[in-house]
């Protein structure tokens, strides 16, 4: 069947979205300092700001996987009282200022907070300004955009294999493993993905719980912070990097579990 035609109305604002959301980049491109990018990108303490990126952004997504999953069962499948006023909860981090976030993560993991004086007096365990610290903010922020795309496979996955499962007398833990995460997993990939990207975009929560040192808690945002104020061609470079890494990232991770059809 041939394809209707987009309708002309809708043209306009569609590019005008393009060029919103493409020059930006573009500009980024055009601005990059290419004949100093060798030196910028090898430049002390780039490597290590952009390995604490990927290993935190990655362990971010894991603990958000290992947590997030179960609790968009909760949301998709409970019949428990009060799952609205859950799924609120759970998605506040989404529309929370991420310094916000990093304050109230202080209030109850710091040194006085409401956890993390326990923590402190009974093991000994200080999580503030710890690379510890730029893991939990990242999940903070990150974990959201994996429980609402689960929860939404989840709500669109047919049941009747579920209940099929049932019938034949297998428990309802061999059914969510054996037969739901099966039908939720491109769900769960493309919930990971979205999780990781933002995690490693992650700016305000890290600085405000985790702090700005070099090797433990720099992350590859805020070294570009740090290096507009004295060097604003190092930023664009680190800001360049960061692009690459996440778009290749996006295209690799959806081809793979995605499918073509769906990166398409």
């Amino acid at each position: 069947m041939r394809r209707a035609r987009t309708p002309a109305p809708l043209l306009v604002p569609a590019a005008l979205a393009v060029a919103f959301l493409v020059l930006p980049l573009a500009g980024l491109l055009v601005r990059t300092p290419w004949s100093q990018l060798g030196a910028l990108l090898t430049a002390p303490g780039v490597g290590q700001a952009l390995r604490l990126s990927l290993v935190s952004a990655t362990l971010a997504t894991l603990v958000s996987v290992v947590l997030g999953v179960p609790l968009a069962w909760v949301l998709a499948r409970s019949r428990a009282r009060g799952r609205s006023v859950l799924r609120a909860l759970v998605t506040v981090p989404l529309v929370l200022p991420p310094v916000v976030g990093g304050v109230a993560l202080f209030l109850v993991l710091g040194r006085q907070g409401i956890v993390g004086s326990w923590l402190d007096d009974a093991f000994g365990i200080t999580i503030p300004f710890t690379t510890t610290a730029v893991v939990i903010a990242e999940t903070f922020v990150a974990m959201p955009f994996l429980v609402i795309s689960v929860e939404g496979a989840l709500r669109a996955a047919d049941v009747r294999y579920e209940d099929a499962a049932a019938t034949l007398g297998a428990d309802r833990w061999t059914t969510f493993r054996r037969v739901t995460l099966p039908l939720v997993a491109p769900g769960v990939a493309a919930g990971a993905v979205l999780c990781w990207a933002r995690a490693l975009g992650e700016f305000g929560a890290t600085i405000t719980f985790a702090g700005n040192f070099p090797g433990t808690t720099q992350t590859m945002p805020l070294a570009v912070y740090l290096a507009l104020q004295r060097d604003p061609q190092a930023a664009i470079v680190l800001s360049l990097v960061l692009l690459v890494v996440s778009v290749a990232t996006l295209l690799l991770l959806r081809d793979r579990w995605l499918g073509r059809g769906a990166a398409a």
